[in-house]
This record gives structure tokens, C-alpha cells and sequence, in this order.
């Protein structure tokens, strides 16, 4: 994927679910992983050209981990002339030392959003971008189906009354076969997880399952993407 396919892919999705008005203050939740910083320079790129001006900073939640080192994401974001900010928390040692969660993920996954929401709510920022590609959204309908009995996934544009923030999604046109050769091509500074459950999840099994099927039919993930456009779930109707 060159970076005008990416751009396109990106203003496609926010064209048609009017992702971004005028003025937005959008935060980037940037986790290290090749998927949010694509989405970082997904945002910069479209914000040289969209007829809706908006500002942008890009977010990293440090949960506490000594192993995790930002210092290339900090070049990378200075390179790029994206606004970044590494929020440091204690999670980490919450869960997995004083918790000793059995399953952390539920716990780690609200107090990182609840940091991030709570910092990025205080520089002024109305709008929180995330990096979830067409897979992601594939896979979320899959564990909604296979393990809540409804048919569901996660919208292009969600609010959070609560907070008063509204979550957008401006990848989930980008299948991640692409994402990977465009931070391979870009040499994207991706982060390891230093999470000891990374990948052991319901989640990472969904996204094999996917794989699998995929190699048997590569039309697969676009056949469910099309069923979820078209089922009328709350949120994918286009404009």
C-alpha cells in the first residue's frame, strides 16, 4: 500500500460516515503497533488536504512496563510533526502485581481508556481516533456471534455520552495484509508488547480462525465486511 492508497482508503471512510466536522480537536490513541501509527499518518496526511480543517496529537498510555522504551516514537512523531504525548501510569503493577488478575485484559483495557480519556478530555479534544482496520471489525462481529448470540460489532463513529467524547474510526476500509507492507515499506517504529498475556486472547483466536478461512477463500473478510454495511447494524448506515 503506497501512502496515497492509504489516503484514500482513509477519506473514503470518513467522507461516508462524516467522521470529522470543522474544528475537531481529534486525539490519536497511538499504542506502538503498526496499526495506530498508520492511523497517525493516515490523520497528518489528510489534514494537508480536507475541506474541514482539524488539529491533531497522538497519545501513548505508558502502563508501567520498565522494558517499554518510546524514544523512537517520540523521533518518529517529531519527524512527522505530530503533536505526542506519553501519558505514564501504574497499571501495570495495579494488575499484575497488587490485582493479580487471573484474566487482566478487562481491567488493564478500562483504566488505560479511563487515562487516556481523562487526559486527552483535558487538553481540549472532542474527538479520539483508533486504529482499527476492516479485520477488526470482522473479528469483533465473529466474538459478538460466537460467544454473546447477536449480531454486533463496533460502528464507525461512536459516542461516549459519558465522557462526552466521540470515537471514529478511520481504517476500517484498510485490510491489514496492506497495513503490514505499508509499515514494512515505511519503517514504522512499531513497539513489542511487553504484556505477558499479549495475544492469549478470545480476540486472537478470532483473528486465526480469519486467517484460516481466508486461505481457503480470500473473499471471506470482505464478504462479512459487506453483511455488516448492509445488515443494518446500529452506526454503518453511510451517507
Amino acid at each position: 500500500m503506497t501512502y496515497q492508497r492509504l489516503l484514500s482508503y482513509t477519506r473514503k471512510a470518513v467522507d461516508e460516515y462524516q467522521m470529522i466536522q470543522a474544528g475537531d480537536q481529534i486525539a490519536i490513541g497511538v499504542s506502538g503497533g503498526k496499526d495506530s501509527l498508520t492511523l497517525a499518518l493516515a490523520l497528518k496526511g489528510l489534514q494537508r488536504f480536507y475541506p474541514h480543517p482539524f488539529t491533531i496529537k497522538a497519545y501513548t498510555v505508558a502502563l508501567g512496563f520498565p522494558e517499554m522504551d518510546f524514544q523512537n516514537l517520540e523521533h518518529f512523531m517529531a519527524q512527522w510533526n505530530i503533536p505526542f504525548e506519553v501519558i505514564r501510569t501504574n497499571i501495570a503493577e495495579i494488575v499484575f502485581e497488587e490485582r493479580k488478575e487471573s484474566n487482566p485484559c478487562a481491567l488493564c483495557a478500562k483504566m488505560r481508556k479511563g487515562a487516556f480519556n481523562d487526559r486527552v478530555k483535558a487538553d481540549g479534544c472532542n474527538k479520539v481516533a483508533l486504529g482499527h482496520h476492516k479485520e477488526d471489525v470482522v473479528e469483533t462481529f465473529l466474538l459478538s456471534l460466537l460467544y454473546e448470540g447477536r449480531l454486533n460489532t463496533f460502528s464507525p463513529v461512536t459516542h461516549w455520552d459519558r465522557i462526552g467524547l466521540h470515537a471514529i474510526r478511520p481504517l476500517i476500509y484498510v485490510p491489514e495484509s496492506e497495513i503490514v507492507y505499508f509499515a514494512n515499506r515505511q519503517q514504522l517504529p512499531v513497539l513489542t508488547n511487553a504484556c505477558p498475556v499479549d495475544g492469549y486472547t478470545k480476540r486472537g483466536e478470532a483473528a486465526q480462525q480469519l486467517r484460516l478461512w481466508n486461505q481457503r477463500d480470500h473473499h471471506t473478510t470482505n464478504r462479512i465486511f459487506s453483511a455488516i454495511q448492509n445488515g443494518g447494524l446500529k452506526g454503518w448506515s453511510r451517507s
